[in-house]
């Protein structure tokens, strides 16, 4: 039996991502999660029982610690964090704070004899493009903003762990994924909420800005196929999709799916956090994925079947 600490649980890929795992009934699921960002209600369901969920904030070694004192994981997926662009740009102190979680969760699993962490990163930590597309071995440290930073931090705390202590990783550089449990301040369901009431749809700037959108299946699957295969150990991995597409399209594409009325509404550019370009390489996960990747089109027609469930 492998026992395995999802933190973020509650979030949304976390959750879906704790939900998978608890699939196979050999492992042993804990969730940990403080409820800020995440709700109660993305907790999973296993038929197996074998998810228990914990208030907890790992921010907290108090709170964290006797979590893992008490459980004594062999892996540990870290994706608790203040995420979203507006939201991190509102708090930046709490996105600061999310450094000790890093080494609480760095510190307890070296102690505790973890096999291995794997953390969500972010493509953040690309800044502004300087190559396209974006490669695990380049990046530019361009950016300013808290988020990318402490991401970054993260990640040479993961790889400083490893050369010292010989503490395992694997970590993944989140691009754009959404689904059925992301929240409306989110670009996808947000401009699904909105094209579904035919209200305006706003867009920051001109709309020219160029994304990929990876749905959530993709992940998921990437993520557990790296973690069975015991694949990309001390690497790191960009989860997303490498077909770009420019904002407005996507706010046309969803009017279109959707049948929309709405009309779409040009706001000044964000002062800051808004990059012109994402677009990643993304040949490791294809190689785990081993399979065509989710067609957006298609991927926004899963989630438009199920608008009850995005969050609001």
């Amino acid at each position: 039996m492998s026992r395995i600490l999802v933190t973020g649980g509650a979030g949304f890929i976390a959750s879906e991502l704790a939900g998978r795992l608890a699939n196979n009934p050999d492992n042993k699921i804990v969730i940990v999660d403080n409820l800020v960002t995440g709700f109660q209600s993305n907790i999973p369901e296993s038929p197996y029982k074998n998810i228990h969920f914990i208030r907890a904030d790992v921010n907290i070694f108090d709170d964290i610690s006797s979590v893992f004192y008490n459980y004594g994981f062999d892996y540990v997926f870290h994706y608790a964090a203040i995420v979203g662009v507006q939201r991190t740009l509102n708090q930046p102190l709490k996105v600061l704070n999310d450094i000790n979680g890093i080494k609480n969760i760095l510190n307890l699993s070296k102690n505790t004899k973890v096999k291995r962490i794997f953390f969500a990163s972010s493509s953040e930590v690309y800044g502004e493009p300087v190559n396209i597309p974006h490669k695990e071995d380049k990046i530019p440290l361009n950016s300013r903003l808290p988020y990318a930073i402490v991401k970054t931090l993260g990640e040479a705390f993961l790889k400083s762990y490893q050369k010292e202590f010989g503490l395992d990783y694997t970590i993944f550089r989140l691009f754009n994924t959404y689904g059925t449990r992301q929240t409306s301040d989110f670009v996808i369901p947000k401009f699904i909420n909105l094209a579904l009431r035919n209200e305006d749809i706003t867009i920051y700037g001109d709309g020219t800005q160029t994304r990929t959108f990876c749905y959530i299946e993709d992940n998921i699957e990437s993520t557990i196929n790296a973690f069975y295969k015991h694949e990309y150990i001390n690497e790191v991995i960009n989860i997303g999709s490498d077909k770009e597409i420019q904002i407005i399209e996507l706010a046309n594409l969803i009017k279109e799916v959707t049948n929309s009325k709405s009309n779409i509404v040009h706001l000044p550019p964000l002062k800051e956090g808004e990059m012109n370009r994402r677009s990643p390489d993304i040949s490791k996960m294809k190689n785990l994925l081993n399979r065509d990747l989710t067609w957006l089109p298609e991927g926004l027609k899963y989630v438009i079947k199920v608008p009850q469930k995005l969050n609001n």
